[in-house]
């Protein structure tokens, strides 16, 4: 079996590095530009981060960087140190921006053009993170983790969260303002799901490998998913192939990718869109399951 260098820094990680620069530049200026001088916030941890900050005042960008913190130290732990950096990068650059771009002239003062046009380049800055294997939210890893363990997509989890939030808004901002932020969150959340291709529609994904033992133990470990191997053979090598079968959000295809990469870099793999799923394809990750892998002649 084939073992890829451990290094990261190759050609395919700075483009999504410049890509993650390039989303939290246009995230940052929807926010500070567009959206914030007309009383409307974000969603998650930075919905939390402007309230805060127009009750007790302060650094906004600050305030979004240590609010984030634990959470991006609990991904270290679950979802592997490639994800991390580039949620990291793309969450310290973005509140540094915040502050950069909050000295500048407002560029919209009509509320319902900063809703259209804020959400939109919201959605275009985090959509290109997405994208590239970052999140500029700490209530995104909070979802994918929850992902892992229940039966509720990422997605659910952080519209639950956005509703509590947006609630706390009306107490803030009033009402309108509120409404206006949540319409605001369905503009950009769209604008996301077109960006990413679907932040959190599910993927069938088929990796075809000589050995998958490895491969299986770190999509559960890392991802939480489980995995259903089938036999196959190549028709020109004429050897003995394994099948692996596992359902995966968009959001963590980037993950995969990682595992892939860090322990086989010879298998092949197609992965294709599901329009839905019944029954659970999430599990806990028990020592038991492990040890049954680690048994298994995968």
């Amino acid at each position: 079996m084939a073992k890829k260098s451990e290094t990261i820094w190759n050609l395919e990680f700075w483009v999504a590095m410049i890509l993650i620069t390039l989303g939290a530049v246009m995230a940052a200026g929807a926010l500070e530009l567009i959206l914030i001088p007309n009383l409307m916030i974000d969603g998650g941890i930075n919905g939390i981060s402007i309230i805060l900050n127009t009750l007790f005042g302060g650094s906004l960008g600050l305030i979004i960087f240590v609010l984030n913190l634990p959470f991006l130290i609990l991904g270290y732990k679950q979802l592997g140190k490639k994800f991390v950096l580039k949620a990291g990068y793309g969450m310290a650059l973005f509140s540094i921006l915040l502050e950069v771009f909050g000295n500048y002239t407002p560029l919209i003062e009509d509320t319902l053009l900063a809703t259209v046009y804020g959400g939109i380049l919201l959605g275009i800055g985090c959509g290109l993170i997405i994208k590239e294997g970052g999140c500029l939210d700490g209530t995104e890893i909070i979802a994918i983790l929850i992902n892992r363990k229940r039966s509720v997509s990422v997605g659910q989890v952080v519209l639950g969260f956005n509703i509590i939030i947006y609630g706390a808004a009306i107490f803030v901002f009033g009402a309108e303002r509120a409404l206006y932020s949540l319409l605001t969150y369905f503009v950009s959340y769209k604008v996301i799901d077109m960006v990413s291709d679907g932040l959190n529609s599910a993927k069938a994904a088929f990796i075809i490998t000589d050995d998958g033992r490895e491969i299986a133990k770190e999509i559960l470990k890392r991802l939480g998913r489980t995995v259903t191997v089938l036999s196959g053979e190549g028709i020109i090598s004429h050897g003995d192939k394994r099948v692996l079968y596992t359902v995966i959000t968009r959001f963590e295809v980037s993950i995969l990718k990682d595992i892939l990469n860090e322990v086989d870099d010879s298998s092949f793999v197609t992965i294709f869109d599901v329009s839905e799923i019944i029954g659970n394809h999430i599990k806990k990750t028990p020592s038991s399951v492990n040890e049954k892998i680690e048994n298994r002649q995968v």
